[in-house]
Order: structure tokens, then sequence, then C-alpha cells
């Protein structure tokens, strides 16, 4: 039997409702560490760990899903010590899903890298060469034990012509057929990516080409490389649509509430982004009127909540005057109370994403929500 079918003893996903107005969709992916409705906002925790939050706040909260970085687990402590560890969930004491990267986006970010058809190879930090292939990508996520792997591929730069594009693409394809044969655990489902740049032609011919392999879900890569917000709609509301229904569509690198918003809307039911996360520990908060920078003079008197109606622990105990203080005084906890904020709005945001597609007022949640929301 194929992994593509024992997969789905384990793996499956579930539409429960298209919204009336738009594409937007409401959904249940089922792994087997839990049940995660979609929309889902994944929080990132690249080391395993999402960084000045501990285990016990993502519990509380009801965290669904979280996303780790095979590159970096790879370099430390190492797939293997992982694995004997007892897998991921057990390293880092997370009884849900877990969400890992193929390493792929580090080929893209790195410097020093480059490409041949056996793999991608960087430098990492202390200037070492690192070579990645489709079988170690899998190999090392396989010990990692998550729930969904990504296949490897190459993450096109912006911007990129159409016959480095090409070239690309078709190499991405024979690396999946590699990851598709080093797939071994029926537990893991496995996604592949699509890519394509800003080609619509291409994107279709590589929709195609991993619509064949019937994998479990499939995600749109190459988008936040810098083409900016209006190509980076148009690849989401081309693509979007076309992916299988029947499967969880999955937008990569896509975190500014107006985007989510933008990929909803298309019918995308997973993301994932460090911009809650890495947007705390510098001291910058999300609300629903737009983001509040807590270092500022302003808020030195200001001794209300973050946000008046969240429910997090953090709106619920302490002031703007107090998150203030903390970042003037170089306190980790400001870190810790203004991470588990961003973490609990991003994830109320797609729960109430969720609640307007199933009962049809999707586009009238997203205009309520933008006409009050400051971006800047």
């Amino acid at each position: 039997m194929r992994i593509q079918d024992q997969v789905k003893e384990h793996f499956k996903f579930e539409l429960v409702h298209v919204d009336k107005h738009s594409k937007a969709r409401a959904g249940v992916i089922k792994t087997p560490h839990g049940d995660i409705p979609t929309p889902v906002f994944m929080p990132v925790g690249t080391h395993g760990a999402i960084k000045a939050l501990p285990p016990n706040f993502l519990d509380e909260m009801d965290t669904k899903i979280i996303l780790s970085n095979t590159y970096h687990l790879h370099l430390s402590p190492g797939s293997k010590l992982i694995a004997k560890a007892g897998g991921l969930h057990k390293f880092m004491n997370w009884n849900g899903p877990i969400l890992t990267d193929s390493g792929g986006f580090q080929v893209f970010s790195l410097q020093g890298n480059s490409i041949t058809e056996e793999g991608s190879s960087f430098k990492d930090q202390k200037g070492k060469t690192v070579m990645l292939t489709p079988e170690t990508s899998i190999e090392i996520q396989q010990n990692l034990g998550s729930d969904i792997m990504m296949a490897f591929d190459e993450c096109i730069p912006y911007p990129a012509d159409r016959k480095y594009t090409k070239t690309s693409i078709d190499r991405t394809h024979r690396w999946l057929d590699r990851c598709i044969a080093s797939w071994t655990n029926p537990t893991q489902a496995l996604f592949g990516i699509i890519q394509g740049s800003t080609y619509d032609d291409y994107r279709d011919e590589c929709l195609k080409e991993l619509v064949k392999r019937d994998l479990p879900g499939y995600a749109i890569g190459g988008v936040s490389v810098g083409e900016g917000p209006e190509l980076m709609e148009k690849i989401v509301k081309y693509t979007g649509p076309k992916m299988p229904a029947d499967k969880p569509r999955y937008v990569m690198g896509v975190g500014n509430p107006e985007d989510l918003f933008m990929i909803w809307e298309y019918g995308i039911d997973m993301s994932d982004c460090i911009i809650p996360t890495k947007f705390a520990r510098g001291g910058t908060l999300f609300t629903n009127r737009g983001k509040i920078r807590i270092k500022h003079k302003n808020y030195r008197h200001d001794f209300y909540p973050v946000e008046p109606n969240c429910e997090c622990y953090t709106c619920k105990n302490f002031s703007r005057a107090y998150l203030k203080h903390l970042f003037d005084s170089n306190e980790i906890l400001g870190q810790v109370l203004a991470t588990l904020h961003n973490i609990a709005f991003y994830k109320s945001l797609a729960e109430r994403a969720r609640e307007a597609i199933l009962e049809d007022r999707f586009l009238e949640f997203k205009k309520e929500f933008l006409a009050g929301y400051k971006k800047d």
C-alpha cells in the first residue's frame, strides 16, 4: 500500500463550511496529537520552543498547533538526540500537533548557499557548510516526529526570471519524488509546496504535478519574499481556490493581520509567521485597533490593559504602564507577557474568523475589523 494511502488512517481533513459570499473555509484537521479547527495561525517555535513563553501558557490558551524548524533543530541539538528522547513532542513536553518546515527556506535566507540536483548547501552561523537533501530533510523530520512534514523545495527568490523559475520548479518536483520515497512513517503527513514565483502558468504547472502525487496537504510557498502585498495577493487569489478542496491549504510565512484576512478570503486554512512573537519581544503588541509600541512615553501613566476585552493572562492582570516599566527596565517578564498576549490575539482572530465563516458573514467581519485596525 502506498504511504499516501496509509497516512489516511492517521491524518484527515474535514471541510465543515464555505462562506456563501467568499471562498473562506472552516474545517478541522485531524492528527495523531489532536484536532485543529481551521482557519488556524501557527506560532513559530524555531528551536523547539516559543521564544520567551513557557509551554504551560500554550496549553492554558488551548493553542492547537505550533511550528518548529528542521534546519535549526538539525544543527542543535540534532535530530537523532531528539529521536532518542522520544521525539520532539516529548523532548519539549508539548502534546499538541507540530508542523516542521523542510529547511528549504534557509537556502533562501542564509548566506553562502548553492543549489544542485543533489540538494542545497549553505553556511551555518559558525561558517560551516551544511548540506540538506530531500532524503536528509525527511530523515530529520521523521526523527523529530512532527505531525506534518514539509517537502524539501527551493524557495524561489523575488524577482526571478522565467528560465530560472522553470528550472527550479522542475527540480523541486524531482526532489518531491525523493521526499516521498524517503517517507516511511504513516503517522506523519507530508505536504507539498507550490512554487512558481509570480508566473500563473508555472503555479498551475507546479500545482498539477503536486496533485498527481496525492499528498495529504498542499502549501503555497515563495510568498513574503519581497514581492510586496499586491503581488502576494495576486498569487494567493490565483492559486488558493485551485488547490484541492478536500485537503488542507497552507500559505507559508504570512502573518500581518490584514494579510491573514486576505488569504482566508481565498480559501486558505493555515498560516505561520514569526511576526507576533518577534514583535512582542521588541515591545510591539497587537490589538483590534492596531499595534501598540509599549515603550512609547504615552503609556507611562496608562493603567488600562493592552486590549480591554482580551481574556489573556496579560490583559487580565497587568496594565500598559506596567508593561512599559518592564521593557524600560529590561525585565524578561515584559517579553513573556507581550508574547503571551500576541499569541492569544492571533488565536482569537482566527477563531473569530472561523465563527464568521460558519455564519456566512466573513466579509462583513473582515470589513469591520480592518475599518478599526490602524496599519502603519
